[in-house]
């Protein structure tokens, strides 16, 4: 027969054996969270020197989220324009526009950064006047801002805000430089405005230029 000592010895040993089976079967049914999309932020405008913080949210496919950090790893579109150090810090290094992307294991997202200049004392638009034909005509115009400290002109045209009086009849597509379409219906012989507005650090707003429709 067993001894007491021999007989506690395999209780002890089975127990030992039934947690570890527990354990074993507890892990094959809870597999670990899977990530299914990054939201990286915020969208930002910031002028040339200035800094922005930019966050990755990873999403995963139980619905919980988390921040992600450690292995994170981050890039930008354009390093002229907005340079992003390891940790996410975004600083404005030229007047453009750059994406920002956070990539964690396969998976990534981005964000848009703005970069405006500083110190921007005067705007106006080039040409001044145009003239554009009803129906799919296109006019071009720049934007060129005066900055302190810089005898030259810079080209804002791509980062400058644009409108045009006459908003039903004619489409604004932003660029360098921003074009201006006529629609089927915009009438021959108006003559409308187009403006322009740079954020630096102050609005700086240009006189108008005039736009006319041409048969």
């Amino acid at each position: 027969m067993l001894s007491s000592k021999k007989k506690l010895q395999l209780a002890a040993a089975f127990a030992t054996l039934l947690l570890f089976a527990g354990i074993v079967g507890c892990n094959g049914f809870f597999v670990d969270p899977v990530l299914t999309s990054i939201a990286v932020g915020p969208t930002a405008t910031i002028n040339q020197g200035a800094t922005v913080q930019e966050s990755a949210i990873g999403t995963y496919n139980d619905g919980s989220t988390k921040t992600l950090s450690s292995g994170t790893q981050w890039s930008s579109s354009d390093s002229t324009i907005a340079g992003v150090s390891a940790s996410g810090l975004v600083t404005g290094a030229g007047p453009g526009n750059a994406t920002i992307t956070a990539a964690f294991q396969a998976t990534s997202g981005t964000s848009s950064i703005t970069v405006n200049l500083g110190n921007v004392t005067a705007l106006k638009i080039s040409p001044t006047t145009a003239s554009i034909s009803q129906n799919g005509g296109i006019a071009s115009f720049y934007a060129y801002a005066t900055v302190t400290g810089d005898s030259n002109l810079v080209d804002v045209s791509s980062t400058a805000t644009w409108t045009v009086d006459d908003s039903a009849n004619f489409t604004i597509t932003q660029g360098d430089p921003v074009t201006i379409t006529a629609g089927a219906d915009a009438p021959v012989g108006e003559v409308t405005k187009v403006r322009a507005t740079y954020i630096s650090t102050t609005n700086v707003v240009a006189p108008p230029a005039t736009l006319t429709v041409t048969p």
